[in-house]
Formats: structure tokens, C-alpha cells, sequence
């Protein structure tokens, strides 16, 4: 048996807007065992004093591409997938050491990428996938420059986020099989994409007859779909549809936003990755024509996100950052902080977050019976949001599953 034993800081409890002081907070073999105000004795522990440093719940992003190891997407198909996937494992460890203990990885990641994680073969953060990508044929995850005919273009590569299928009868199919290889979500592209090469952003993909059928496919999982969706046309019609994920969502519009909250959607908004490709998109490898995309939803971001909380729309954490632009990954709170208060922020990348990843009381919590993913910040991030940014500097533990992945405490 291992047990930690936190004492003499202050508790970040998520659905508060204030830290607490005085708790004291025991892990045991990995998980929470007991929270309280009261001395906790165990002779066995190990006793940790936090010095007045805060303890907190390990952060969620809920839309990652851990495979996207370089922007260019045809370069990232065309990569050995073995190559491919050593490059991943070291960009989770990386997430880890930023401190987001959990991912939602929003097509890519592999079962055998989350049993490395579970194995211990790479250290990194939970890993929730998605498999696959679905994509209609000149859709977002379709690579294919205009003048490419192939019709094989390497779906079986770990580096290819997508696979092209088209029909309703092939949807079914390509969903189960998803689903089958370890998904535990369905994600599809309902919109154009700022790097895939022949869709301009305002396309609408799938028809409502494709969507459905995936989504009664999740449902019949016991699950849920995810949508690729910028334009408020293509928000609206995947709510309509019974899409209960709703990514980027840049460009929608009040009275789409009212709607998609009250079918209970949870939309993700990943500003930072428009800043990332706009900084040095092109450098690495963006086309010309997707680099033209990028204003198109860059410029509406910070609106959406009032949009979305003036209508009520939970939202969850998110950064959709690509390759070389990972390194940006904790920008992310500098941006939604100049829209958001610090509270809401820390709940979408928490409570709202663990929500989405069908993990409540499990992860973004501090509760006895939660998985012991806890992080000691240097200071308060409801008076600094920056303090989760600077790529963990501002962290002097990480513990994931009761294990200590940085520990500079002692």
C-alpha cells in the first residue's frame, strides 16, 4: 500500500470560486481516500507540507491530437506509424509535465497509444480516444490536394487522423468499427477546416441522414459524437442531428447557442490553435490556401466565447494544437482569460471537462473515491489564471493515479 499525505495549503475545489484553507487531503493507492478539516492520522503516509501552495485537481483538455506530430497532415500520414508513435509518446509526456493529467484525444490516438499510457510503457496523461476521425470524401480530414486521384491514401497509418467514408450503410460500418477497436466517442467532420486543403470553411459535410446514423450508433454504445464545427449553420444542424460534442464553434450565433444548451450539447473551444498556425503555421509546413483560412475564424473567437456564456453553454477546455505548435498548448488561459473569469475557466478544465470525458467524480474533482490526479500550484489561479500557463512552471508537484510524475516539493 502507498499512501501521500497533503498538508498546510490551500484547496482548489472547482465548483467554488475561493480557495479553502485547512484541509488536508490523503491518497491511498492511487486514489483519494479521505478530504477534511480535521488532522488526518496515518503513521504510514508520507507527509507532505505545502507551505501554503495549492492543491488542486488535475487539469482536462478535451480536444488534442497527440499523433500530430508536425502541421503538415500529408508529411504526418506519410511518417512511419512507428516513428509516429514515439513522437506521440513524447508529446504526452510533455502534456503531463504542463499539468493536464487527462485528454480527450479528437482523433488520432490508437488503443494501443492509451495501453502504453495504462502499462506504463510512456508516462503521460489519461487518454480518452475517439480512433479515427470520420470524413466525407473532400472533407476536413480528406488530405487530398485537388489534383491527387488516388483513392488509397494510407487510412491505416497512425499519423492519418481520419479515414474517408461516405453513404449512410458505410458510416454505420466505419462508426462500429471504431467503436469496436477501443473509441469511446465518435468524431466526425460536419464543417470545412483550416488544414485540410480543398474545403473552404463555410462547407457543410455529411448529410443529416449520415450524421444521424453515427450518432445512433454511439447511442447504441452507450456514447456520443463529436462534430468539427465552425459555421452556425453547421452547429445548428448538428444539434438538430443529436450531436452532443461541438468543437471550435467560432462562428455561432445567440440564438444557436440557446438551442445547443438547451439540448444539454458542451461545446470546446481551441482558440490558441488559430494563434499557433497564425504565428508560424506557414513555417512549418501549413499551405498557403489553409493559412488563408485562419482569419476567417480567428478573428470571431473571443466573441463566440461570450456568446456561448451568455446563452449557458458549458464549455470545456480545448487547444486542437498540431505538431510544432503544441508548444503553445498553455496559452490557452491567457486568451479565454480575456473573456472568461478565472473560475469558469478552472471548471471547464475540470468539472466540465471530466463531464465530457464521462468522468465525473472521477477526474477534476477532490473527493474521496477520485482518481488521485491532484496538482500544487505556486499561488492562487482564481487571482492568476497565468499560474497554469507557462507550461508547468508554476507547478512544483504532478501526480497522476496517486504516482508523483514531478515532485520538487522535497
Amino acid at each position: 500500500m502507498s499512501a501521500t499525505l497533503f498538508t498546510g495549503g490551500r484547496l482548489l475545489d472547482p465548483a467554488r470560486d475561493e480557495l479553502l484553507d485547512g484541509f488536508e487531503v490523503l491518497v491511498v493507492d492511487g486514489r483519494i481516500a479521505e478530504v477534511s478539516e480535521q488532522p488526518i492520522h496515518d503513521a504510514a503516509a508520507q507527509r507532505i507540507d505545502l507551505g501554503g501552495k495549492t492543491l488542486m485537481p488535475g487539469l482536462i483538455d478535451c480536444h488534442v491530437h497527440v499523433v500530430s506530430t508536425t502541421v503538415d497532415g500529408w508529411a504526418n500520414t506519410l511518417a512511419p506509424s512507428s516513428l509516429v508513435a514515439l513522437k506521440a509518446g513524447r508529446i504526452m509526456e510533455t502534456i503531463l509535465q504542463r499539468g493536464f493529467t487527462t485528454v480527450r484525444d479528437c482523433c488520432g490516438a490508437d488503443l494501443g497509444l492509451v495501453m502504453a499510457i495504462e502499462q506504463g510503457v510512456v508516462d503521460g496523461p489519461r487518454l480518452i480516444i475517439s480512433g479515427k476521425g470520420l470524413t466525407q470524401t473532400g472533407g476536413h480530414c480528406d488530405q487530398r490536394v485537388r489534383t491527387d486521384d488516388r483513392t488509397e491514401v494510407m487510412e491505416e497509418r497512425l499519423g492519418n487522423l481520419g479515414r474517408i467514408v461516405d453513404g449512410v450503410d458505410n458510416v454505420r460500418l466505419a462508426a462500429r468499427e471504431e467503436l469496436r477497436k477501443g473509441a469511446k466517442f465518435v468524431k466526425i467532420m460536419a464543417n470545412g477546416g483550416v488544414s485540410s486543403p480543398t474545403d473552404p470553411i463555410h462547407s457543410i459535410q455529411y448529410s443529416r441522414d449520415e450524421i444521424r446514423a453515427i450518432v445512433d450508433e454511439a447511442e447504441n454504445a452507450g456514447t456520443y459524437v463529436s462534430a468539427h464545427v465552425y459555421t452556425d449553420k453547421a452547429i445548428r444542424r448538428s444539434v438538430e442531428c443529436g450531436v452532443h460534442s461541438l468543437e471550435h464553434c467560432n462562428l455561432i450565433q445567440p440564438e444557436t447557442a440557446r438551442l445547443a444548451a438547451e439540448a444539454g450539447c458542451i461545446a470546446v473551444p481551441t482558440l490558441v490553435a488559430y494563434e499557433g498556425l497564425a504565428l508560424e503555421g506557414e513555417r512549418f509546413g501549413l499551405s498557403k490556401e489553409s493559412a488563408a483560412k485562419i482569419e476567417t475564424v480567428r478573428e470571431a473567437g473571443l466573441e463566440s466565447l461570450a456568446i456561448m456564456q451568455e446563452a449557458g453553454l458549458p464549455m470545456a477546455f480545448g487547444s486542437d494544437l498540431l505538431g510544432e505548435l503544441q508548444k503553445y498548448h498553455t496559452m490557452e488561459f491567457e486568451i479565454l482569460a480575456r473573456v472568461l473569469p478565472a473560475a469558469e475557466i478552472i471548471r471547464s478544465a475540470t468539472l466540465v471537462g471530466a463531464k465530457l470525458c464521462r468522468l465525473e467524480g472521477e477526474i477534476g474533482v477532490i473527493a474521496p473515491g477520485a482518481a488521485a490526479d491532484l496538482l500544487v500550484v505556486d499561488g492562487d489561479p482564481y487571482a492568476d489564471i497565468t499560474l497554469l500557463a507557462g507550461d508547468g512552471a508554476h507547478m512544483p508537484a504532478i501526480m497522476r493515479g496517486g504516482r508523483f510524475y514531478k515532485n520538487r516539493l522535497n
